[in-house]
């Protein structure tokens, strides 16, 4: 049996204090505290602040410390909050009334497409935010809700969706945003919607979803974008819908949606794997993102949800217990 000094060389030290440059791995014995202490890899989520206003199908954008939620309350609605890192306040008004929006960019530069304009219309419409309000951008070419999205303001991608109700049809339509106008790029292996989306207009990532009239409808699919054609990825570990995401397509972070509302999952560029699970499930899914695979933020969901958690990995000093 392999045994700790076979591993490091060494005992388990007993000291009076924690070291003060722990290496990953080692473990020691504080007799202050009487604890059991080792140094290793932890990921997880923590709480942050709430939003203001519960929001369900909420659109993200920007960083853990400098995000943006977008629109989408358990109606409709132009309302749009910024994040510090701690905090959310009111930011500027969507021109357009509108659920289930796609978004991208940053806090400074954000970009909204897409969604539903009660009570049944589809709209393609695009906004440019500035830090401080909404301006008209390009329309997009397909008409859909619940666009899956990337990209920067000036370089964004959107793809999937629903369209016009009450159709119960999906899309495989990719649009790319070059800060004016939207064209066609390649088009999705097959027609889905709820899909978790990141990356880039170049490199963008979309996994799960539901793609019906399939059976079973929820995939475990994922595609990679290469600025003109989707192409097969790793599958998710399970069929999933309704799961948000953030990162870039080599090193994606997946989170939440149906089932296993609570699962995180991380994409290497071939294959995902667990990691620390959510604090809060929220069923119904699609949590507004942001951030990186290392640094990441989920907030909101469907019903009206307001919590706020931020993911994190680091080295840490930690205690064994029995």
């Amino acid at each position: 049996m392999t045994t700790y000094i076979n591993l490091h060389g060494q005992q388990i030290e007993i000291r009076s204090a924690d070291p003060a440059n722990p290496t990953v791995g080692q473990i020691w014995y504080n007799t202050t505290s009487s604890a059991l202490k080792g140094y290793k890899f932890v990921a997880g989520w923590a709480t942050g602040g709430n939003l203001n206003t519960g929001r369900g199908f909420v659109g993200g954008a920007g960083t853990q410390t400098e995000a943006l939620a977008v629109s989408a309350v358990n109606t409709a609605s132009t309302a749009s909050e910024e994040y510090n890192g701690s905090a959310w306040t009111a930011g500027g008004s969507l021109t357009t009334n509108r659920k289930g929006t796609g978004s991208t960019g940053t806090q400074t530069a954000g970009l909204a497409m897409g969604g539903q304009i009660p009570p049944l219309a589809t709209t393609g419409a695009t906004e440019e935010y500035d830090g401080t309000s909404w301006t008209t951008g390009g329309t997009m070419a397909t008409a859909r809700r619940y666009v899956a999205s990337c990209g920067t303001q000036t370089s964004g991608l959107g793809f999937s969706g629903r369209l016009t109700p009450p159709t119960a049809l999906s899309s495989a339509a990719t649009e790319e945003y070059d800060g004016t106008s939207w064209t066609a790029g390649g088009n999705l292996a097959a027609a889905r919607r709820y899909v978790g989306g990141c990356g880039t207009q170049t490199a963008g990532l979309g996994f799960g979803g539901i793609n019906p009239p399939s059976s079973p409808s929820t995939t475990n699919s994922t595609e990679e974008y290469n600025g003109s054609t989707w192409t097969a990825g790793g599958n998710l570990p399970s069929e999933k819908e309704r799961m948000s995401g953030c990162g870039i397509q080599t090193a994606a972070l997946g989170f939440g949606g149906t089932p296993s509302p609570q699962e995180t999952l991380k994409y290497d560029g071939s294959s995902w794997t667990t990691t620390g699970s959510l604090n809060i499930g929220v069923p119904q899914g699609f949590r507004g993102s942001a951030g990186t695979q290392t640094v990441g933020l989920a907030f909101g969901g469907d019903p009206a949800v307001t919590s706020t958690e931020e993911y994190s990995e680091a080295n840490g000093t930690v205690t064994f217990t029995t």
